[in-house]
């Protein structure tokens, strides 16, 4: 399985950013989006299932929304109202049989 992630990039407090990430197969229990800030642990953002059954970190609730593009083996997570404390590298994640890890993308938000 393979995970393909774009989308970050230096964004202002305040401001949005949308991060995709395309899976190489198109079956999977569910695909999600894991962050880890330096000297932290990597933890949850937000998962959704192949049934469309969403789950997300408190600290991003309201402001971050997961949806899936069935179509197109895509996973995307759209942030607005994004603060420093979101600086982090993004993964992409696919569980089917295991985790499957995309490369990281990175999301800096400026205070």
């Amino acid at each position: 399985v393979q995970l393909q992630a774009s989308g970050g990039g230096l964004v202002q407090a305040g401001g949005s950013l949308r991060l995709s990430c395309a899976a190489s197969r198109s079956i999977f229990n569910a695909m999600g989006w894991y962050r880890q800030a330096p000297g932290k642990q990597r933890e949850l953002v937000a998962t959704i299932t192949s049934g469309g059954s969403t789950n997300y970190a408190d600290s991003v609730k309201g402001r971050f929304t997961i949806s899936i593009d069935n179509a197109k083996n895509t996973v995307y997570l759209q942030m607005n109202s994004l603060k420093p404390e979101d600086t982090a590298v993004y993964y992409c994640n696919l569980k089917f049989f295991g985790n499957y890890w995309g490369q990281g993308t990175q999301v800096t938000v400026s205070s």
